[in-house]
């Protein structure tokens, strides 16, 4: 992997060097003032997740009451410089992230949202701040410091009120057009409830020592892409991934869309702690059929190989996948798993801004330690909001409703609820 990665950087190099001539990002600069930018996100979560056994005074667990139940509220304040002008130009990106508990309990906590304290109860507040310097030539950029990552093989999770937030250095080219480039060796990763540099891990144990990442995503035409990524992460696993999404446009207002993600991950024995060596391959289809307001979407996707995928080490967001949705991913040891999903926007009926989803997912054949035959299934309804214009200006309320139902082998019965209410603001 690491010749891979810097023979990428060079490539990439080469095409910034070579390229000068024609009009980039670069040449466009107003300067590091001019180009800046400064938003404030807010956002407010409550979640309730009831695990359908009442409460139980015997049990050792820290959530007795057989729920758990807490607000937050996360503020985020980033700043993003432009470039100074010139052949190479420099800038910078920082963040400030804060998350306030608003409503929490030692008998309720555990939802993801807060750091705990020695007493078991939520950090009331937690602050973490970051950075990170850029240069750039032409349309390419190299990045090194504190960043949130969007890459199949190493995203950073932002499904709670604070985001990961991981170390290390990111190069992105866009030189030629419809083709992007990227390549990176990333060191640390912070979860979304702690403020340290690194408490990220897989097993409880080793936090990342390291994940050197690399990647190509091309638009072949308006309608057709492809991508492949692949990471070495030390210690855990090397993962490999594809995708192909094909659009096809039908008559007026109609269109079909067919989505292919695939992963193979071939395990560390360290990580195992086996004596033989195992491996994951999953993949999954969705094709969805737009008319209009609506939306009718069908995905198949397959787990097979001696184990399940896993993630996590590698950002809480690594998991691009169909049936990977509200509360379970269907990601286990030879699991097989449908969806059917329907949505609906609402601007086509006289309300923008309003929009609604709901799917059904079943999974069966998951192979556990003890079971060959293990089923899950999960229905979740959302509806969202978003104000449109005025003073509260993409203010947005979002519901999101689980139902997960599994044999009590593997979790058993969970109903997940969470309202969340965002209001980005643009200073910059």
């Amino acid at each position: 992997m690491q010749v891979m990665k810097w023979s990428v950087i060079a490539l990439a190099v080469a095409a910034g060097t070579t390229q000068m001539a024609v009009a980039s990002s670069q040449s466009e600069s107003k300067g590091i003032v001019e180009d800046s930018s400064f938003n404030i996100f807010n956002r407010v979560l409550y979640q309730n997740r009831d695990f359908r056994n009442g409460p139980n005074s015997a049990s050792t667990s820290a959530n007795k009451a057989g729920y758990r139940e807490e607000t937050g509220l996360g503020i985020r304040l980033l700043l993003e410089s432009g470039f100074t002008q010139g052949t190479v130009g420099v800038g910078f990106d920082a963040h400030s992230l804060s998350s306030i508990k608003l409503d929490s309990g030692r008998g309720r906590v555990g939802t993801g949202q807060f750091g705990k304290t020695d007493e078991g109860r939520g950090d009331d507040t937690q602050t973490e701040v970051g950075g990170a310097i850029k240069f750039r030539v032409s349309d390419t950029v190299l990045k090194h410091g504190n960043m949130f990552t969007g890459s199949p093989v190493f995203s950073t999770d932002d499904s709670r009120i604070l985001p990961e937030v991981a170390t290390g250095t990111l190069l992105t080219s866009n030189e030629i057009e419809g083709l992007e480039l990227t390549a990176g060796r990333f060191t640390a990763l912070s979860s979304q409830t702690g403020s340290s540099r690194d408490d990220i891990n897989g097993k409880g144990e080793a936090g990342l020592t390291s994940a050197d990442i690399i990647g190509l995503s091309y638009a072949v035409s308006d309608n057709l892409s492809v991508a492949a990524h692949a990471s070495d992460v030390e210690d855990y696993w090397n993962k490999y991934y594809g995708n192909v999404n094909y659009n096809m446009p039908l008559a007026e207002d109609q269109a079909l869309n067919f989505d292919f993600n695939i992963y193979k991950t071939e395990y560390d024995k360290q990580y195992t702690n086996t004596s033989s060596e195992q491996d994951n391959t999953i993949w999954s289809l969705a094709t969805k059929y737009s008319m209009g307001a609506h939306g009718f979407t069908v995905a198949y996707q397959r787990s097979s190989g001696d184990r399940g995928y896993d993630y996590g080490v590698d950002g809480g967001g690594t998991i691009w996948l169909s049936n990977s949705v509200q509360y379970s991913d269907f990601n286990a040891e030879d699991e097989t798993s449908w969806q059917v999903r329907y949505d609906l926007n609402m601007a086509e009926y006289g309300v923008p801004g309003l929009s609604f989803m709901t799917r059904y997912i079943a999974g069966d054949n998951i192979v556990t330690d003890t079971k060959s035959d293990v089923e899950e299934r999960e229905l979740d309804i959302e509806a969202k909001y978003v104000i449109q214009e005025g003073a509260a200006k993409d203010l947005s309320f979002r519901i999101r409703n689980a139902f997960y139902r599994a044999d009590k082998a593997y979790g058993g019965d969970i109903n997940d609820f969470r309202l969340i209410v965002e209001y980005p603001l643009s200073v910059l």
